[in-house]
C-alpha cells in the first residue's frame, strides 16, 4: 500500500490523474515521486506535494491524508484497488472509473463519478454540484457502478445516468437525474425543484419533500420500492411516469406522507 499525506495546505487547484492503484502497480518509490502533476500553471512532481510511504501488504491500494479540497482527477480511469481518502478531495474524483473502490472520509469535489462505468464510490460527507453526471454539453453520463454520499448533494446529480446507481442519504439540489434514461437515484431527505427533468427512463426515489414537473402523470401507488438488488424503502409512493415531453417512461416515487400536496393528484387514479 502507498500513503501519500499533504506536505502543506494548497492554495491553487492540483491535477493528479497519475493517482491510480495502476499507475502505482510495480513503480518503487522513487519512480512514484517523480510522476507528473501540475499546481495551477506549475509543472511538478507527486514527490513536491506528498510525503509518499508504503507498507508491504501486497496491494496497491492508496491512501490520502490530509485536506486535499484543491487536488483533482484522484482515480481517474482507474480500473482496480481501492483508494482511501481521509479527508476533503477535490473535482472530478473518479471520473472514467471503471473499477475498484474509492472511500472519501470527507467531501468531494463536483463531477464525481463522471462518466463512471463500474466499481464503487463512498463518500462519507456531501458531493458537490454534477456528481455523476457529464460534463456541460457533452451527453455521455454514469454508464454503471454504484455512488454512495452521507451527506448532501448539489446541483445536476445524476445526469444522463444510464445505468448507475446513486444513493443519497442528505439533502439533493435542483435537476436531479436530469435526461436520465436508466439507472437509479435514491435521495432520502428533500430535492430541489426539477427532478426528472427530460428523463426517458430509470428511476428516481424521493424520501422527503420534492415537486413534480407538470409533464408527469400519475400512475399509481406503491407501497414500497425497490432501488437496486441491495435496497428497499418503505412507503407508500405515488408514482408518476415521464418526462412526456420526451415520451418518456422514467418513473419518479415520491413519499406519500412527507408530499400532502400530492393528495389531489389521487383522483386520477
Amino acid at each position: 500500500m502507498i500513503t501519500l499525506t499533504a506536505l502543506r495546505a494548497f492554495d491553487v487547484p492540483i491535477q493528479t490523474p497519475c493517482i491510480t492503484p495502476e499507475n502505482f502497480t510495480g513503480k518503487s518509490l522513487a519512480e512514484i515521486k517523480v510522476l507528473p502533476v501540475t499546481e495551477g500553471v506549475r509543472n511538478l512532481t507527486l514527490g513536491d506535494l506528498f510525503k509518499i510511504e508504503e507498507t508491504n501488504d501486497g496491494t496497491s491500494n492508496i491512501t490520502i491524508n490530509g485536506d486535499c479540497a484543491k487536488v483533482k482527477r484522484v482515480g481517474q480511469g482507474m480500473k482496480t484497488g481501492e483508494i482511501t481518502v481521509n479527508g476533503n478531495i477535490g473535482m472530478h474524483t473518479g471520473e472514467k472509473m471503471a473499477g475498484g473502490k474509492i472511500i472519501v472520509n470527507g467531501n468531494a469535489g463536483g463531477w464525481t463519478g463522471s462518466e463512471m462505468k463500474k466499481g464503487t464510490i463512498e463518500i462519507h460527507g456531501d458531493a458537490g454540484d454534477y456528481t455523476a453526471s457529464p460534463y456541460r454539453g457533452n451527453d455521455l453520463g454514469m454508464k454503471g457502478g454504484l455512488i454512495t454520499v452521507d451527506g448532501n448533494v448539489g446541483t445536476d446529480v445524476g445526469c444522463y445516468n444510464q445505468g448507475g446507481v446513486i444513493k443519497i442519504k442528505g439533502n439533493a439540489g435542483r435537476f436531479l437525474g436530469f435526461h436520465m434514461s436508466d439507472g437509479a437515484i435514491y435521495v432520502e431527505k428533500d430535492v430541489d425543484v426539477r427532478a426528472g427533468a427530460l428523463m426517458t427512463g430509470g428511476k428516481i426515489v424521493v424520501g422527503g419533500k420534492m415537486e413534480i414537473l407538470p409533464s408527469f402523470t400519475i400512475d399509481n401507488v406503491k407501497p414500497k420500492v425497490k432501488v437496486d438488488s441491495e435496497t428497499n424503502v418503505a412507503g407508500p409512493f405515488y408514482v408518476f411516469l415521464g418526462d412526456l415531453s420526451e415520451k418518456g417512461t422514467g418513473k419518479i416515487f415520491a413519499n406519500k406522507a412527507a408530499n400532502p400536496a400530492f393528495k389531489f393528484y389521487e383522483k386520477y387514479l
